[in-house]
């Protein structure tokens, strides 16, 4: 019979146990004996014990001889490392762009910091019939979208010389522009009402990792007429809340 390359149905038990033990230390966030594992755990104590060894010596799990308690081992560390490298931002947030189109019903972005600009990776389009249209591999000017904004409010820099105006609302002023990234960077999302074309806005947020560095933008955009600063506020919470979602993954 060919395989299919799919996981089996049936678990192992004392891996599952492993696991456990795993979640056990992780969510105590601190020592713990092996008493206090298996009332945790539901697991009897014996078996904890035999468990605790298996891990120790694999670097999982590390024995404090001081306290006799035990901790979460530095292999740990090692192989979130190895698996955040593997990870496809794309992917992950696939899911999550669907989720949010479905929520206000626009078009959702994924973008990725630039020095200057944020690029455009991927996006789920809106299902009505007038909608904004994204496309991946655009660039999103800094000074006049909201993806661009959050850019700056989170490392980017502007480019030299004069900024472009694209529409009566575009910022070109440096020192408006300045203030605008302040008030992005305190309340965790940036707009932008018609800057970058006149019957266009979008809002956006970051995702950012346990550093605070910026990994990722998230965004909505829509029609002027439909996506007003009414909507554009409903939808910085669904967008915040994926964006803390995706940024749990790195």
């Amino acid at each position: 019979m060919a395989r299919t390359g799919r996981p089996a149905a049936r678990q192992v038990g004392s891996v599952q146990r492993a696991i456990d033990v795993l979640d056990a230390l992780a969510e105590a966030r601190t020592e713990l004996g092996t008493n206090e594992i298996a009332r945790r755990t539901g697991v009897n104590v014996s078996s904890i014990s035999r468990l605790l060894s298996t891990l120790t010596g694999a670097g999982l799990v590390q024995h404090v001889p001081s306290t006799g308690r035990y901790r979460l081992g530095i292999r740990i560390l090692q192989l979130a490392g190895a698996a955040r490298e593997g990870l496809d931002v794309r992917v992950l947030a696939r899911p999550l762009l669907e989720d949010i189109t479905a929520i206000t019903g626009e078009t959702t972005t994924l973008s990725v910091p630039g020095a200057h600009e944020v690029l455009t990776i991927d996006f789920v389009a809106s299902t009505q019939s007038v909608r904004s249209v994204a496309q991946v591999g655009r660039n999103s000017v800094a000074h006049a979208t909201a993806a661009g904004k959050v850019l700056l409010a989170w490392g980017g820099s502007l480019p030299d010389g004069e900024l472009t105006r694209y529409t009566e609302r575009t910022m070109t002023d440096r020192p408006t522009l300045h203030r605008e990234i302040e008030k992005v960077r305190e309340r965790g999302w940036a707009q932008a009402v018609g800057e970058r074309e006149d019957d266009l806005n979008a809002v956006a947020v970051p995702v950012v990792d346990a550093t605070g560095a910026l990994i990722a933008v998230l965004g909505v955009q829509g029609p002027a007429g439909r996506f007003t600063p009414r909507a554009m506020r409903a939808a910085i919470e669904p967008l915040t809340e994926r964006a803390a979602a995706l940024a749990s993954a790195f």
